[in-house]
C-alpha cells in the first residue's frame, strides 16, 4: 500500500470549509458570502463553483442555469458576461429570519478573476461543473500564480486537473472514491489508492452511508485526509471530527467556527465573539 506526500495547501487540519461561501448566512457564491465567511467566521477554505460564459468568462455560480439564484433565467454557457453582471443573486436568498435581506443590495454574481484578485491570500476549492471549464480554469489559476492556494476538483475524469497538468493539489474524481469505497473494507484495507491529494466525500450518498470511521482510517493509512461534504448539525459535525474527519464543509460555518472552538480550542472568529456577547441574533 502506498503513501502520499501531503500538500501544504491541506495543512492545519481540522479545517472550516464554507461551502459555497456559507450558503445559509449569505447569499450563495457571491462576494458577500465569501468576503463574509473569511472575516466574520474565519474559514480556512472557500468552496465554490464555476461555469463558462458564452464569450468565455469564468462566473462563479453552482448552477447552469441562473433561475434558482437570481431575478434572471436562462444557461449561463447561453449568456454573455455583460447579461449576467446585470443579475440580482441576492434576489432568491432567505436569511436566518426568512427574510430576503439580500434582494436589491447590489449582489452579483462574480467573475473568479474578481475572487482571486480580492482574496489573494485565502485558500479556495474551486469545482469546475462543465469539462469545457476545466482548463480555461486551470489556466487562469496558474496565471495569477495561486496554484499554492486553489485545489482543483472535478466530479468526472474528463475535467481532471491532474491529468493536464496542474502542479497545485486536486481532489478525487467520483471514479475514484467509487473504486476506493468498495475496496477499502477488503482484508488488509484493500490494494487501491488513489492517485489524488484529498477524498471529498458525502456522509450519506442515495441513502448509503458513505464516511464511516473505517473510510476515514484506510485514507488516512494512505495519507489522504478526508473532507466531508455538505454538513450543517453540529452534532453531526462532533462526530466526524471524532472519527477524524480533516476537513468538514458547510453552509453554516458559524455552526462549525464554534464546534472547532469547543473540540479544538480553535479561537472563536469575531462574529462568533458578538454572538457570545449578544450584539447578534441567531
Amino acid at each position: 500500500m502506498s503513501r502520499r506526500p501531503g500538500h501544504p495547501y491541506l495543512a492545519g487540519a481540522p479545517l472550516l470549509f464554507a461551502h459555497r461561501g456559507g450558503a445559509r448566512l449569505a447569499p450563495e457564491n457571491t462576494m458577500a458570502a465569501f468576503r463574509s465567511a473569511v472575516e466574520d467566521w474565519g474559514a480556512d477554505v472557500l468552496e465554490l463553483d464555476v461555469h463558462s460564459t458564452r464569450d468565455g468568462e469564468l462566473v462563479v455560480i453552482h448552477d447552469p442555469t441562473v433561475d434558482r439564484t437570481t431575478d434572471g433565467s436562462g444557461a449561463i454557457r447561453e449568456m454573455e458576461w455583460a447579461q449576467v453582471a446585470e443579475l440580482d443573486a441576492g434576489y432568491h436568498f432567505d436569511d436566518l429570519r426568512g427574510q430576503t435581506s439580500f434582494r436589491d443590495r447590489g449582489v452579483r454574481i462574480p467573475r473568479l478573476e474578481e475572487l482571486l484578485e480580492a482574496l489573494p491570500g485565502v485558500r479556495l476549492n474551486i469545482d469546475a461543473k462543465g469539462p469545457e471549464s476545466a482548463r480555461p480554469l486551470m489556466e487562469m489559476v496558474l496565471r495569477h500564480g495561486a496554484e499554492h492556494r486553489v485545489l482543483l476538483a472535478s466530479e468526472h475524469e474528463e475535467g481532471r486537473a491532474d491529468r493536464m497538468g496542474y502542479p497545485g493539489p486536486v481532489s478525487a474524481s467520483r471514479r475514484q472514491i467509487q473504486w476506493f469505497y468498495l475496496l477499502h473494507r477488503l482484508p488488509g484495507g484493500g490494494p487501491y489508492t488513489p492517485r489524488t491529494d484529498a477524498l471529498q466525500v458525502p456522509y450519506v450518498w442515495e441513502g448509503r452511508q458513505v464516511t464511516t470511521p473505517r473510510f476515514i482510517r484506510e485514507a488516512h493509512r494512505r495519507n489522504l485526509p478526508v473532507h466531508v461534504w455538505t454538513i450543517d448539525d453540529p452534532k453531526l459535525m462532533r462526530t466526524l471530527l471524532e472519527w477524524g474527519a480533516d476537513a468538514v464543509q458547510t453552509d453554516r460555518p458559524d455552526h462549525l467556527a464554534r464546534v472547532l472552538h469547543e473540540m479544538h480550542g480553535r479561537p472563536l472568529p469575531p462574529a462568533a465573539l458578538e454572538r457570545a456577547e449578544g450584539v447578534d441574533s441567531p
